[in-house]
This record gives structure tokens, C-alpha cells and sequence, in this order.
């Protein structure tokens, strides 16, 4: 499973956001392959989840992706909360 990471520009904030997503699998017991990219270049990447906060995610729904919104990018227990029905 890959999960993405997504922000503004790509640096950052995505990037504590993908330690923060690394930090919820591992205490739900989950593996997946996380990376961290720019709006821009996340509508041409593949993954099973794109993860980020919710005012720009929208800008990546095209009706076939798995897209999750936060509202908090830095809490932990909603980023389980909201990954947790998509692992499986």
C-alpha cells in the first residue's frame, strides 16, 4: 500500500505530515510506503491513499481516488482516526 502525502508546495509541512502518518500506522499495527509531494505534481502519482489538508484536496478528488482530509495535519489521533477505515 502507498499513501501520499499532500501539500501546497511540497515541503514542510508534508514532509512532518508524512513523520505524523508514520507515527498513526505504526501504532495501528500498519505498514504502508509513505512519501510527501507538491499539489501539482501529486495529480500525476499513484497511490492507494492521498492524504492532506482539506482546503487542497479537493483539488485532487477526480472521483477514483482514496482522498482523506484533515483538518488538523498534526494530530496523530485524527490522522488514525481517518486512515484507519482505508488499511483494511
Amino acid at each position: 500500500m502507498k499513501i501520499m502525502v499532500v501539500c501546497g508546495n511540497g515541503l514542510g509541512s508534508s514532509f512532518i505530515m508524512e513523520l505524523n502518518v508514520k507515527k498513526a500506522l505504526k501504532e495501528l499495527g500498519k505498514t504502508a510506503e509513505v512519501g510527501h509531494t507538491d499539489l501539482t505534481s501529486a495529480k500525476s502519482e499513484q497511490a492507494d491513499i492521498f492524504i492532506g489538508a482539506a482546503d487542497i484536496m479537493s483539488q485532487l478528488d477526480n472521483g477514483s481516488r482514496t482522498i482523506v482530509n484533515l483538518e488538523n495535519m498534526m494530530s496523530i489521533p485524527e490522522i488514525k482516526s481517518k486512515l484507519e477505515p482505508h488499511l483494511g
